[in-house]
């Protein structure tokens, strides 16, 4: 057999730092995820669905049409099942994300946390309003106290239906009133979703399938908005500032401390204790100038977008700023991190410190964080590293870093339309009913090694923002963004359409805005929601002309949030494998699951679900929904020729004009006098 072609690293990764230190490492024979992916032949049957491990009669792998499993099951069962589970098992990700942060609450209103305090009353006044918990003469505590209550009592509800849906559009909720599809509690959801799939339990794909449209909104409306809320309220609501992106963001003469993970009361605290006094004259007397710190993935975004903390990179830079040899740890709570960092770290002094009391890795540092100790827990953490100071050998950093502007909250989009006084949506709305938007994206989810890195994201928003679609981001998606210089105002916008750039210029906006973390996605659904109670764009979600993309997904949250966004009523396009294709050549009948998805859901929620690998297919996709919608609306036919001619570019222009020329150049010499 022949040997396979070793992959150059500009195959691996469209980012020249990533570049650069795949390169590195393969220099130095050192195994990364990407190399892994290369040399790892996914197996097409697990890849497809097509395999049943449920039970200890089996694996059960289906290849040939109208072969069953040994119980009976079909392949429609099959891949029903291992949708729902993967669903269940997102949804109970970033839920159980939630429930942390809302124990997190209840510790901070009983003052039974160390050093966090509710850094936003209003926002925590406007969301125990829209739950009828009484404000008025009531302290910020007392307050929390009663929204923590109500959102801890939303995990083990078992009957009745999880508050949060009525956030949503009026029509929305109807109509998942219709279909009986409204969360009951978030764990009674995940439960029955395993209950539902355990051997000899239901076997209908539509029903199973149903059950998991209940199990994702448990957490879009449910576990994910609580995490939202709850940071917001605890440590800021995000707004704009200026932040730095990429591995350049290391330095050399400073301890530098990478998080990753997810779950900002670790991540917060962090930057809490590097800031103090104590600490920074500690690793002074080790011979460092002070305490670098970075994120890695949704920990970065949480960090960045409200303390301005630089991000290092997204999921698949984890391993590469370990090859930098100037990471003296790396602390990580929950999600998305990788068994192979403590191998990795073995070739260099780097530290892999894990913290949550779900999370352990073999040959790691466990130190425990508990809320109850935390400023305390963050300081031995960071000496730990500031120790480590001594033991750093030779480093390589690359001198990348692109400048950003995160940070946008579904609050500031609101205020940064209308203003302080005048807060509105309307002028978005009537942009895109005038055209000068075209439609809306959202760009989210993970990397994954068998894409070349970030260059799905990248392209897909590029390619996207010429057709005047506005961009918005959350999770590794926006650090791609970052990382290509998206996400600053004055950056790219030669390569924006007329249209989205004469708002972006008029606003004062990048072309895509960063909109936090992976469970931020829901920021997302309340910005539709806001624009369909602004009016002009129809009664719903699923009327508006906008589309949710996850170009290089890889993770069961990925899925999780494709299937609440469906149930929302969103067009969504996933790129790379589908989790329900058929065996090709092979399988006929193997599409039902695939159809129920994008069809049969479209048909009942408005919302489809689709698998697409090509880069431009996803682009003719979106454009074409966004398309229908406007046509459905009534809107005028997308027409670039009609912008450029007015709004700030053209004023900047008459600026630079003598004053005996701007006459002309405004008015083509007709005198006014």
């Amino acid at each position: 057999m022949p040997r396979k072609k070793e992959l150059q690293p500009e195959e691996y990764s469209a980012d020249p730092a990533a570049q650069e230190m795949i390169a590195l490492a393969m220099e130095r024979g050192i195994s990364t995820a990407f190399t892994r992916a290369s040399n790892l032949a996914p197996c097409n049957i697990g890849a497809a669905g097509l395999c049943c491990k449920l039970c200890g009669m089996g694996p059960c792998r289906l290849t040939k049409d109208g072969l069953t499993g040994i119980c009976g099951a079909t392949i429609d069962t099959i891949q029903a099942r291992n949708l729902i589970r993967a669903i269940a098992a997102g949804s109970a990700a970033h839920s159980d994300h939630g429930r942390d942060m809302a124990f997190t609450l209840k510790a901070v209103a009983n003052d039974e946390a160390e050093g966090y305090v509710i850094r936003d009353v209003a926002k925590l006044r406007r969301v125990a309003a829209y739950y009828d918990i009484p404000i008025d003469g009531r302290s910020p505590k007392e307050i929390a106290n009663d929204l923590a209550d109500l959102y801890i009592a939303q995990f083990g509800q078992q009957n009745g239906e999880v508050v949060l849906v009525k956030r949503a559009p009026e029509k929305r909720q109807k109509l998942w009133k219709e279909q009986g599809v409204i969360p009951r509690g978030i764990d009674r959801e995940v439960v029955e979703a395993l209950h539902r799939t355990h051997i000899g339990d239901d076997q209908d794909p539509n029903h199973i399938l149903h059950h998991a449209i209940r199990t994702a909104l448990a957490d879009g409306w449910g576990g994910s908005l609580i995490a939202t809320d709850v940071s917001d309220i605890l440590f800021g609501t995000p707004a704009p500032m200026l932040g730095e992106a990429n591995l350049g963001v290391l330095k050399k003469d400073y301890v530098n401390v990478v998080v990753h993970g997810h779950e900002p009361t670790l991540s917060e605290m962090i930057v809490a204790a590097s800031q103090d006094p104590e600490i920074i004259e500690y690793a002074k007397a080790a011979g460092a100038k002070g305490v670098n710190l970075a994120g890695i993935c949704c920990t970065a975004n949480e960090i960045l977008m409200r303390q301005g903390i630089p991000a290092a990179g997204n999921f698949l830079h984890q391993e590469l700023s370990i090859l930098t040899g100037a990471v003296e740890a790396m602390v990580v709570d929950v999600q998305c991190i990788m068994q192979a960092l403590v191998q990795l770290a073995e070739n260099f002094h780097t530290k892999i410190i894990t913290t949550s009391p779900k999370v352990r890795i073999k040959g790691a540092t466990h130190i425990e964080f508990n809320e109850h100790r935390a400023l305390t827990i963050a300081k031995e953490i960071l000496k730990v590293a500031i120790d480590n100071y001594k033991n750093r050998g030779e480093t390589h950093i690359p001198d990348a870093r692109e400048t950003l502007v995160p940070g946008f909250s579904h609050e500031y989009i609101n205020y940064m339309l209308g203003g302080s006084y005048r807060g509105s949506f309307r002028p978005l709305n009537d942009a895109i009913m005038a055209g000068r938007i075209r439609g809306v994206a959202a760009i989210v989810g993970c990397n994954n090694p068998r894409s070349k890195q970030d260059y799905l994201h990248t392209y897909v928003t590029e390619e996207l923002l010429k057709q005047d679609v506005l961009v918005v981001e959350t999770g590794c998606s926006a650090l791609a963004s970052a990382k290509f210089g998206f996400l600053l105002a004055e950056a790219g916008l030669e390569k924006v359409g007329p249209g989205l750039r004469e708002v972006c210029e008029t606003i004062g906006i990048p072309p895509v805005l960063h909109m936090g973390s992976c469970v931020d996605n829901t920021r997302i659904l309340t910005v539709l929601t806001q624009m369909v109670e602004e009016g002009g764009l129809g009664d719903d979600i699923s009327d508006i002309p906008a589309v949710g993309l996850a170009p290089e997904w890889m993770s069961e949250k990925a899925l999780s949030i494709g299937a609440y966004c469906v149930a929302s009523g969103a067009y969504v396009i996933f790129g790379g494998s589908a989790p329900v294709s058929g065996w090709p050549d092979k399988v006929e009948d193997s599409d039902l699951v695939a159809r129920i998805i994008s069809e049969g859901w479209e048909k009942i929620y408005g919302g489809r679900l689709e698998f697409v690998a090509d880069a431009d297919e996803m682009i003719r996709r979106t454009l074409d929904h966004i398309d229908k919608k406007r046509a459905a609306l009534g809107l005028p036919e997308y027409d670039p020729e009609k912008w450029g001619r007015s709004g700030d570019a053209r004023m900047l222009a008459l600026e630079s004009l003598p004053i005996s020329k701007r006459r002309e150049a405004l008015y083509g010499g007709v005198s006014l006098n």
